[in-house]
């Protein structure tokens, strides 16, 4: 499989021919990561302790001249598995992106369905669940954070949402063409983090270098783009997954014939970190 029902792509795993040409996209710098969707076999998978029937990408982690905020998993979790105690981590908080599949995500006594498009934010010590329960795997983004709190300000409750229901915010002046689904409104400082899912229009664009302070994970779920890295354009494509460090420059042109749509983390909210530097 390579994309979904619902068009959300998710990876194929398998491993390439003994006679496939290497392409030669995967690309680790100082100031960003480029892994492409052909990176994504079977020989990469990982488990997690707690976890039955399941399989994951790790496709970031904290650690020197990489992700500094938070991880990533590319989650597929086969009919009847799941977990009862599923991060061992309590300062964490949760955000799950469902693609394909049924799941039921208990979180502190309350079951929901998810299905593709499902969306759900769980805050840190929260009590939760997952149980894949449909005919095919349950098939997933986990991203994880350690919660960092703002003074004055509760931490935020979870919410189950599902894309369809949240609206996209276009941007001012680019004519429907670079739009934001929003899961939390931006000026919440509660949150320290946000995911949303961007959408370019074919031939719609960033058209200046964005260089500011946040960390950007951007997994693409729909289409294709020329996306600006630092100083090096790259083509991606569903399936391919970017990081990039704080004030790395980025631009963007949706190449089409379809949507181009990523998810998105990104830190917000909170003061420069600067202990860490003593």
């Amino acid at each position: 499989m390579t994309e979904t029902p619902s068009g959300y792509y998710f990876p194929a795993g398998g491993l390439p021919s003994q006679t496939t040409l290497m392409t030669a996209r995967a690309v680790f710098t100082p100031a960003y990561c480029f892994i492409p969707r052909g990176c994504f076999s079977d020989i990469l998978t990982s488990n997690l302790p707690g976890w039955t029937k399941t399989r994951l990408w790790l496709i970031a982690r904290p650690m020197s001249g990489f992700s500094e905020t938070f991880s990533q998993y590319v989650m597929e979790v086969a009919s009847g598995g799941g977990s009862d105690a599923p991060d061992p981590e309590t300062g964490a908080e949760h955000w799950l992106f469902f693609t394909d599949g049924l799941a039921t995500v208990t979180i502190d006594g309350t079951g929901y369905e998810m299905e593709a498009g499902s969306y759900a934010y769980i805050p840190p010590s929260t009590r939760w669940t997952l149980l894949a329960e449909g005919g095919t795997p349950a098939r997933f983004h986990w991203l994880r954070k350690l919660y960092e709190p703002a003074p004055g300000h509760p931490a935020p409750a979870h919410f189950v949402i599902n894309e369809r229901d949240v609206p996209v915010r276009f941007m001012p002046d680019t004519e429907n063409r670079w739009g934001t689904t929003r899961f939390v409104d931006p000026d919440d400082i509660a949150h320290d983090a946000h995911v949303n899912i961007v959408t370019f229009q074919p031939g719609g664009r960033i058209p200046f270098e964005e260089t500011h302070v946040m960390e950007h994970g951007l997994y693409v779920l729909e289409g294709r783009a020329a996306y600006k890295l630092n100083q090096d354009w790259v083509e991606v494509e569903a399936g391919d997954f970017m990081w990039l460090r704080a004030f790395c420059p980025q631009a963007c042109i949706a190449a089409g014939p379809g949507p181009f749509r990523y998810l998105l983390y990104k830190d917000v909210n909170r003061h420069a970190n600067l202990r860490h530097l003593r």
